[in-house]
């Protein structure tokens, strides 16, 4: 069974930084894809960054692209999204998602962690 579990968030300054954890466990992800999301009160979940597990392969969303990365640590089957120039506007739950690349639907999912960003 995949778990995940998501650590990191806090209330944070316009301008600052936060680096979100999150620990998978359950399996092996050599094929898998994890990926962060964010939900704001009121709005959609939105796609924020994914990598491929294999490969380190990262691709974000244009609202965060050059502010955030994401990177993952296979020994400690760890993902990261480091957190730069932070915006009140990124305020939101952040998840954890998991799916494999063979299909296109993230079927794992974190609790979430609070993000909030004071301006």
């Amino acid at each position: 069974q995949v778990q995940l579990v998501e650590s990191g968030g806090a209330l944070v300054q316009a301008g600052g930084s936060l680096r979100l954890s999150c620990v998978a466990s359950g399996r092996t992800f050599s094929n898998y894809v994890l990926a962060w999301f964010r939900q704001a009160p009121g709005k959609e979940r939105e796609f924020v960054a994914s990598v491929y597990w294999s490969s380190g392969s990262t691709n974000y969303a244009n609202s965060v692209k050059g502010r955030f990365t994401m990177s993952r640590d296979n020994a400690k089957k760890t993902v990261y999204l480091q957190m730069t120039s932070l915006k009140p506007e990124d305020t939101a739950v952040y998840r954890c998602a998991a799916r494999s690349i063979l299909y296109g639907t993230f079927n794992y999912w974190g609790q979430g962690t609070q993000v909030t960003v004071s301006s």
